[in-house]
């Protein structure tokens, strides 16, 4: 079982390791969806960790459609953080018509160079998941899909991810299941939708407030049902 958290500051991703996350998703603006944190944050972090790190590549959160200079944007920060190496990213584009950017897609991914890559929650606004998975099956630098299952919450979308987990079953893409779990409905889940892999933010922090620290007792307790349900 794999479990990401996202991380705002170097002391999350230091509490995060120590906790047991297998993985960072390293964003900033964590009230607006994440968007691309500072590359002196990215160096830290790097230097921080052993774990692997996920970096949010977004400029802004007025959608997920994104111009030539968003692009452009987008394109640079991947190579800034390229160079700091050993890192991976998370992106996420869409057309007017609820369908993934391919285009764009294609260019970001060559601007990655081989780095592993997260398609974040873009892919629960698409207008047809299955259509948009076979899409992001065709890369294999892709290997995890950030999504509820199109519903508000993952646990809300449980039996939709067990299909996504299932059409993914025998590929190097994986479903990464987010939104709404706690250390509460998390093994009921598990249960229903068979995805391996989680991803955590707000609740794992004081209060299950994303401005909040990272709490130590709630990452535990979610590490230790992960551990039981493998």
């Amino acid at each position: 079982m794999l479990l990401e958290i996202i991380a705002t500051t170097v002391r999350d991703a230091v509490l995060a390791e120590k906790g047991g996350a297998d993985r960072i998703e390293l964003i900033t603006a964590f009230s607006e969806g994440g968007l691309t944190p500072s590359l002196a944050l990215v160096e830290k972090v790097r230097e921080s960790v052993t774990i692997p790190v996920r970096v949010m590549i977004r400029p802004h959160a007025r959608s997920f459609q994104y111009d030539e200079e968003d692009i452009e944007v987008m394109r640079r920060d991947i190579t800034h953080i390229g160079s700091v190496g050993g890192l991976g990213i998370v992106i996420g584009m869409l057309r007017q018509d609820g369908t993934v950017d391919e285009e764009n897609l294609k260019t970001l991914l060559h601007a990655a160079d081989g780095m592993d890559v997260t398609f974040h929650r873009a892919f629960d606004e698409v207008l047809n998941q299955t259509e948009a998975l076979k899409v992001l099956s065709r890369y294999p630098e892709i290997t995890d899909i950030l999504t509820s299952g199109g519903a508000e919450t993952a646990p809300a979308g449980a039996d939709q991810l067990a299909k996504l987990n299932s059409l993914t079953a025998k590929q190097s893409l994986a479903i990464l299941a987010g939104a709404g779990l706690t250390e509460h409905n998390l093994g009921a889940f598990l249960q229903q939708s068979g995805v391996r892999r989680v991803h955590f933010g707000s609740a794992v922090r004081v209060d299950a407030d994303p401005l909040m620290p990272i709490d130590m007792d709630r990452l535990k307790a979610i590490r230790a049902i992960l551990n039981s349900s493998k």
